[in-house]
């Protein structure tokens, strides 16, 4: 039996503004964008299988955290990122108990993070699998 997640909702009081970010500034391609008789719009990260769907919930908005986005090279991710207009932190890992600036030495799979939010709060985290580097 496959378990496929497919679908994450985002809680957001505004869906035109989350629409031109997670568009506009991460790059998610638009998938879905009804109008009527109720607003939707269906996003998909570069390269995944699962998409994301804005959900107008004002009394929710920024509690969705944590949902993660793999990559294989979090510094390029980064610049990208960082050049489409996102505050992007990191990268970062974690060392002697607690976050440390930079790259994970060794560059291992699962151990170097970069993070953002969006204009909502709702916080991604992008983690760095496959590193050939």
């Amino acid at each position: 039996m496959d378990y496929k997640l497919e679908l994450v909702v985002v809680p957001v009081t505004d869906v035109t503004a989350s629409r031109d970010f997670y568009a506009g500034r991460a790059g998610f391609a638009v998938d879905v964008d009804i109008r009527e008789p109720l607003r939707l719009v269906q996003l998909t990260p570069p390269g995944s299988a699962c998409s994301i769907t804005l959900l107008e919930q004002p009394d929710r908005a920024g509690t969705l955290q944590g949902v993660h986005l793999v990559v294989t090279d979090a510094e390029a991710a980064r610049a990208d990122l960082a050049g489409r207009g996102v505050d992007v932190t990191g990268p970062y890992h974690y060392a002697g108990g607690g976050q440390t600036d930079g790259a994970s030495p060794g560059r291992g799979d699962y151990e170097t993070f970069l993070s953002f939010t969006d204009p909502d709060g709702n916080g991604w985290l992008v983690q760095e699998v496959g590193h050939t580097g």
